[in-house]
Formats: C-alpha cells, sequence, structure tokens
C-alpha cells in the first residue's frame, strides 16, 4: 500500500477527481486503504454510479463536474465525442479501452492508461486450468459423473501436463506469466508471435515458432492469446485446428473471434480434440449454442479476468498511477494511438 508520507507530498492536488464506478466495481477494486488513498489524491473527489443513469445523463454529469482525472472501469459508458475541458487523466483499471475511449480522443491528448500487467498471472493462472482440465477430461467427466452416473473403467485415458509440448499464439503479458506457470511441468514451449525473435524466445525458454501451422501440428497443447487486430480476425481456421494431434487440446483465453467458430464447431463435435474455452464470438453464449453439451469441450463465461479478491491487484495499480500523474512522473501501461491499433 503508499504510505501517508508519499501521498501527503502530492501537492499541488489537481482540481477534481472523477470515479464513474458502479458501488461493487469501487469496493472490489479500492478495498480500504485504497479507497481512502484515490480520495486524498484531489482537492474534489466524486463517486458517480453510471448504472443508475443514462449514456447522456453520465455525459452531463461528467461534463458538469468538469475533472481533470476520470476513474474507469467496465461499467463505464463511452466518453463524449467532445471532453470536458480539464479532463486530461483517464485511469482505466480495466483492460481494453477500445470501448470507453476512441482514436479522436488520444490525438487530442487525452492521457490513458489501463490495468497493464496487473492481472496478467490470474489471466494465466485460467489458462493452465484449461490445460489441465483437458488433459485430464474434466469437462467429460463433470457431466457424465453429474447427469450419468459414470465412474472410471479399464478403457479410461487420460494425460499429465508434465513434459508436454505446448505452443502459444501470441507472446502478451499473459502468455509470459503463463510460460513462468509452467517451469515446473518441464514443458516444451513454442510461441508464434510477429514481436518475438529467436533471442528473444531464448531469453525466455521457449522457441519462436515462425509458422502457425507448425505450431498447431507441432504441440499437444495450443493455447491462444493473440489480440483480436484486422490481421488475426478469424485467423485460426478449421484447417488449422484439424492439425492438432487427436488427444490433444485447443485452450482459448485470447478473443473469440480470432477464430473461426463453425469450424472449431465441426472440430469439436468429432471429439477427437479438447477444447477450454473462455471466450466465444458471441457475448454471451447464446442459449441453444452448438458447443453446449459437447462433453470435450470445457465452458467457461469469459472470468479469464482477475477474480474477485484479486481486483485489488488492478487498484494498486491504478492508485500507483494516479500518485505518478499527480507528482509529475513517469506513468505505466500508457495507451498511445500504437497501443490502441494492435490491441483487443
Amino acid at each position: 500500500m503508499l504510505s501517508a508520507q508519499l501521498l501527503n507530498a502530492t501537492m499541488p492536488k489537481p482540481a477534481a477527481l472523477f470515479a464513474a464506478l458502479n458501488p461493487t466495481e469501487f469496493q472490489d477494486f479500492l478495498p480500504e486503504p485504497l479507497a481512502a488513498n484515490v480520495r486524498s489524491l484531489a482537492a474534489d473527489f466524486t463517486l458517480f454510479d453510471p448504472t443508475e443513469q443514462t449514456v447522456a445523463e453520465f455525459h452531463a454529469a461528467l461534463v458538469a463536474a468538469n475533472p481533470e482525472i476520470l476513474l474507469a472501469a467496465w461499467k463505464t459508458p463511452p466518453l463524449p465525442t467532445e471532453l470536458p475541458p480539464r479532463l486530461r487523466y483517464v485511469c482505466y483499471r480495466c483492460g481494453s479501452v477500445k470501448r470507453l475511449i476512441t482514436p479522436a480522443h488520444l490525438a487530442r491528448g487525452l492521457i490513458v492508461t489501463n490495468w497493464g500487467g496487473s492481472i496478467s498471472r490470474i489471466v494465466a493462472e485460467w489458462a493452465l486450468f484449461h490445460m489441465l482440465c483437458g488433459l485430464r477430461r474434466a469437462s467429460y467427466w463433470a457431466l457424465a459423473m453429474h447427469l450419468q452416473g459414470a465412474w472410471k473403467d479399464s478403457g479410461t485415458s487420460t494425460a499429465s501436463l508434465f513434459g508436454r509440448r505446448v505452443g502459444i499464439h501470441g507472446f502478451g503479458r499473459v502468455a509470459r506469466e503463463l510460460v513462468r506457470l509452467l517451469a515446473p511441468f518441464g514443458c516444451r514451449i513454442s510461441v508464434h508471435a510477429p514481436d518475438l525473435d529467436a533471442a528473444a524466445a531464448q531469453g525466455w525458454s521457449v522457441q519462436a515458432q515462425p509458422s502457425l501451422g507448425a505450431l498447431f501440428a507441432e504441440n499437444d497443447v495450443v493455447v491462444e492469446l493473440a489480440p483480436l487486430i484486422p490481421e488475426t480476425t478469424g485467423i485460426v481456421t478449421e484447417a488449422l485446428l484439424r492439425r492438432i494431434p487427436p488427444g490433444g487440446v485447443f485452450v482459448n483465453l485470447g478473443r473469440g473471434a480470432v477464430v473461426d467458430e463453425a469450424g472449431l464447431i465441426a472440430v469439436a463435435r468429432e471429439g477427437q480434440v479438447w477444447f477450454g474455452l473462455d471466450v466465444y464470438s458471441e457475448e454471451p453464449l447464446p442459449r441453444e449454442h452448438p458447443l453446449r453439451g459437447l462433453t470435450n469441450v470445457m465452458l467457461t463465461p469469459h472470468i479469464g479476468g482477475p477474480t474477485t479478491d484479486r481486483r485489488r491487484d488492478a487498484g494498486a495499480f491504478a492508485v500507483k498511477n494516479l500518485l505518478a500523474y499527480v507528482n509529475d512522473t513517469a506513468l505505466e501501461a500508457v495507451v498511445s494511438p500504437e497501443v490502441y491499433a494492435i490491441t483487443s
């Protein structure tokens, strides 16, 4: 936590800080003493619940408050085209800012930060969960034991993660945390990512794989963590999924639209590959979606982000950035126009 000495050193304070968060977000991201830290950083602090207002009412309240800093999270509506004249910094406590701001806002000089790498280990933990579930066939047993009274028999087959070949598509913060989590398993890890060269790969004890086709064909487990940008939309085709060896596992914690979902469904229905999915082309996943009920598919409802108890990590990171802004020192996880363009 931030010391009282550091907080008291932040002078002069911004005139106003406007927190557009619902009560649950505020409590989860900013348990005490983080909440007190935030309140102390501005001469005028306003907590506004946007879920109780229309978007137009939120815009009106934001303009009326005319803050220098906006603290935002999942429930904060998109910002108006014309920003309040004093608004200079948006501290977003979550990940992708594309729902909140536009490139035009950044072009006008608006400073924006997000949660950076503060929750990457939590997402990586969820990827590891799905990998283990796929190898141990947990989706099948969860359904069969509940609905059919099933039990193992002489034909039961499962697999371990120890010594497995793991391929990762994308090499951002979450992928790097996943590599750290995989260290005790002795996996051979290969990565396909345009920004990963052979020298950097060696530094991470992974192998750079220039071919996406080889990444799928030569690994027992493939983890999808690429951002959703025009170049990656639909890049994981049915043909690629068919290259996964029989009994292999495909996990997607990146973005649903990176995968051709019709092709994924076709492969999943054949039952030769196991899937762990937390993201989908359409969310929430429709009740009658064909993926539901497939025993080789582990479905979770896009909960790979920070668990409720670890949202405080993103809150602490936000407070650190707020303090840096007040003291006119370097911010972390700044969303520049270039970063905006290449992230989901």
